[in-house]
């Protein structure tokens, strides 16, 4: 599979610009992750307190996910790309002159939500273009965005030091607008639109038993970048005890890892078969979350966290795979679906991260926790695989195209 052949087989400019949607819309989803030691310094928060806040960013994120799906569906992906950049622009104005108290704080994460919620547009506005048998590197392209937790990493701690937190909601503000207005004049609409069909119709695809099959692949992989991502400034500075600014930027370290190998999760998974993939990736996850469970040195501890980031986005390249070619009538909306799922596992870790701290004195327990929810995901997989090989996807989770034409 040539990249020459996929660029000519889609359009290379509404790809690019479903990344940048994704990746700043995803730097704004995590900025009071990134800001978290500030905050929690400034209102002596507790363990428990710092979990709810890390959460509902990713709580809201998940809400309104299948809401801005459908909404795509029906009246169009650049549309409600639009729609959510705008929200999104006006939420970082709103926490630049509004947001000083922690209930404050718990407001503008659930406004941050609108953020979260890209994942339901870009991907299928990006990979829309593409046919079936490269839709999994196309997914894995958009889905890059990720990578939005470098940036937000790399860049909210510093303002929060220089400026304040409060102003990196400000100067976030900026990219979030040059994207807007990239989007209006070089994203195209995807011509994969089959007939149209109400609200109700297409809601339809939640009575589906795989479309819950998929919500539980993508809790594991998706939920897991999003929480350890969200909660890993917080662990490094309570763990580890390192400085405010460089536990915000130790979330590079999963954003990097993840974002880069999800575009190889979708290019093994095309070629080699999502199934195939992500069987690996069930048993790669709980190895590094179990030895992250006993807490080692800081550098072994991050060879343990490389191994799990990896799994992670390995795992969200794959599941992306394999769901366009189940629901190709409802691409936007079963990828709000499983992203809501996904991201509501991404809040969950927060939670059970505190709860561990809190009545064991530990963070191990939820490590442990998210170790055990791959294994259960595994054996969803494998007792579901057969059914799908013998219906609607070829053997290992490859799409069912002629040899000659994947070659196109």
């Amino acid at each position: 599979m040539s990249m020459k052949g996929f660029w000519k087989s889609g359009h290379p400019p509404t790809l690019l610009m479903a990344l940048l949607y994704f990746d700043m819309s995803f730097m704004v989803w995590m900025v009071n992750a990134a800001m978290a030691p500030f905050i929690s310094q400034e209102f002596n928060l507790t363990a428990g307190e710092k979990g709810l806040m890390l959460s509902i960013p990713v709580f809201a994120g998940a809400f309104f996910r299948i809401p801005l799906g459908l909404v795509a569906e029906m009246v169009g992906r650049k549309f409600a790309a639009m729609v959510g950049l705008a929200i999104t622009f006006v939420a970082m104005i709103y926490g630049f002159y509004f947001v000083h108290t922690y209930f404050e704080v718990l407001i503008m994460g659930g406004v941050l939500g609108v953020a979260g919620a890209s994942f339901a547009v870009a991907l299928p506005l990006g990979a829309g273009w593409f046919p079936p048998h490269r839709q999994g590197l196309a997914m894995g392209i958009a889905g890059a965005g990720n990578s939005g937790t470098i940036f937000a990493g790399l860049f909210a701690p510093p303002l929060a030091k220089a400026f304040g937190w409060n102003s990196a909601y400000g100067y976030f503000a900026i990219p979030i607008a040059v994207v807007m207005v990239l989007m209006w004049f070089f994203a195209k609409e995807p011509p994969d639109k089959m007939e149209k069909k109400s609200a109700t119709e297409y809601l339809k695809v939640l009575g589906e038993k795989d479309i819950w099959v998929f919500n539980v692949l993508y809790w594991v992989t998706f939920g897991g970048y999003v929480g350890f991502s969200s909660f890993m400034p917080t662990f490094m500075a309570d763990q580890y005890g390192v400085s405010k600014v460089s536990a915000g930027q130790f979330m590079i370290l999963i954003g990097f890892t993840a974002s880069a190998v999800r575009v190889l999760g979708g290019w093994f998974s095309d070629r080699f078969g999502g199934i195939h993939v992500l069987t690996a990736i069930y048993i790669m996850i709980p190895v590094g979350a179990i030895g992250a469970a006993t807490l080692p040195s800081m550098s072994v501890f991050f060879v343990f966290l490389v191994v799990m980031a990896g799994g992670m986005g390995l795992g969200n390249g794959s599941v992306f795979q394999l769901l366009p070619l189940r629901f190709p009538y409802a691409k936007a909306l079963t990828s709000g679906i499983v992203g809501e799922f996904g991201a509501l596992g991404g809040a969950f870790i927060p939670i059970v991260m505190g709860y561990s701290m809190n009545i064991t004195g530990s963070y191990s327990g939820g490590f442990i926790i998210y170790g055990a929810s791959s294994i259960i995901a595994l054996g969803f997989l494998l007792f579901f695989q057969r059914k799908w090989t013998r219906s609607w996807v070829g053997k290992g989770g490859k799409a069912l195209v002629k040899e000659e034409s994947a070659e196109a």
